[in-house]
């Protein structure tokens, strides 16, 4: 079977959101409730530990945010996360413990779990990024399918009809994604697996994977 659910791809004790996955099966789901999830969680935590910025905005207190960043609710900035230069975030989004978002990048719809890294110049819009999920310079998901039709997941033992017309990514646990590639619509990448630099990614790519072309993926090597 092919390994796309939550269960298969995400650690939850590894997010603050760990209770917007509740009850889904597959983690695109939640993406219509993240900016809701937000808001509520927003207003039960710790004034001590979390700063109110503005409107449903709060940042951790230990987080770094670099003066050119623009932030844009509703958004949790957790502990110890590094929001660089001119990084844009345009609401909805939750950026995990320890997480980076880097220079020029942009996040609109998001969870990051903790430690996740997106660094240099990357889009991440409608997706959801696994613990220590990193994304090469310059990597992006897309989004909308050029048609405009709604987004289905196919992989060798599925095809799932999302329902939504805007979904990026589902990166898994420990994902790297190389420099300059496009995860396009729908996309998932199973735990621990790695993409070359500028792939082209379409479909399921399963855990423990190397994807170095649509027809050559193989599978990983993993020293005990």
């Amino acid at each position: 079977m092919d390994a796309i659910t939550v269960k298969d791809l995400y650690t939850l004790s590894e997010t603050l959101a760990a209770g917007l996955f509740e009850g889904v099966t597959y983690p695109w789901e939640v993406l219509p409730r993240i900016r809701e999830y937000i808001i509520t969680l927003g207003e039960t935590l710790p004034e001590d530990i979390y700063e109110k910025r503005g409107e449903h905005i709060w940042v951790a207190r230990n987080a770094k945010v670099a003066p050119t960043a623009c932030l844009n609710g509703p958004l949790i900035i957790d502990g110890e996360a590094e929001i660089r230069h001119c990084a844009f975030i345009r609401g909805n989004a939750i950026v995990g413990k320890g997480a980076v978002v880097g220079n020029s990048t942009e996040l609109k719809n998001v969870v990051l779990f903790n430690k996740v890294q997106v660094p240099h110049y990357n889009y991440v819009g409608d997706s959801i990024l696994g613990f220590k999920a990193h994304m090469g310079a310059g990597s992006i998901t897309s989004n909308v399918k050029s048609d405009k039709t709604l987004v289905v997941v196919k992989g060798k033992e599925s095809l799932i009809e999302t329902g939504l017309k805007k979904m990026g990514a589902m990166i898994g646990d420990c994902v790297e994604v190389g420099c300059n590639s496009v995860l396009n619509p729908g996309t998932v990448i199973g735990r621990h697996s790695n993409i070359y630099p500028a792939s082209m990614v379409r479909g399921v790519v399963p855990p423990y994977s190397i994807y170095k072309n649509r027809t050559e993926i193989v599978e990983k090597r993993v020293e005990m």
